[in-house]
């Protein structure tokens, strides 16, 4: 059986291949871009004052909480009044990771006793709590899971080499 060299030899590079796009499409997103500039107000695209750049850094500051950083938008107000548990753009900190657990805990105590004392709404409330303390929990086994290096035994170099000569 005879392999097609041509063929097969335009999969081989010597290197490894890079993204190549035609001329038009990038010039094509450039004037994109020049025409999206060209309908903002040029003030915003001056270099900021030491103040106004002092107040960006210190929106990323306001952001750290026990748990961990909280993601959302420069210039946002906290939309959840700080329960931070159940924010979807709160990142939790590895490192904090007993603190949900001490929340989920609590939690748990806090809806059996709501549901003791009749307080169907102060329930349903924590409930959506520790729902979204579990789901905080997942994540981050999800991201130390994801981290783990597996090795998936592809040979070196040099024990390729050795085995052909």
């Amino acid at each position: 059986m005879t392999t097609p060299t041509g063929a097969f030899r335009q999969f081989q590079y010597p290197t490894a291949p890079l993204a190549v796009y035609p001329e038009e499409a990038i010039n094509g997103h450039r004037a994109f871009i020049a025409r999206r500039r060209a309908l903002r107000p040029s003030e915003e695209y001056r270099t900021p004052t030491d103040a106004e750049w002092e107040e960006f850094l210190g929106h990323f500051e306001q952001r750290k909480v026990a748990l961990g950083d909280c993601g959302r938008a420069y210039g946002t107000i906290c939309q959840h009044e700080h329960s931070c548990v159940r924010c979807p753009v709160l990142r939790v900190d590895p490192a904090q990771r007993l603190r949900p657990e001490e929340i989920r805990s609590n939690l748990r105590e806090r809806v059996a006793e709501a549901e003791r004392e009749g307080w169907l709404g102060e329930a349903e409330g924590l409930r959506v709590s520790l729902a979204a303390t579990e789901n905080k929990l997942s994540q981050l086994d999800d991201r130390r899971r994801r981290a783990t290096t597996i090795n998936l035994g592809i040979p070196t170099f040099r024990e390729i080499a050795g085995r052909i000569s």
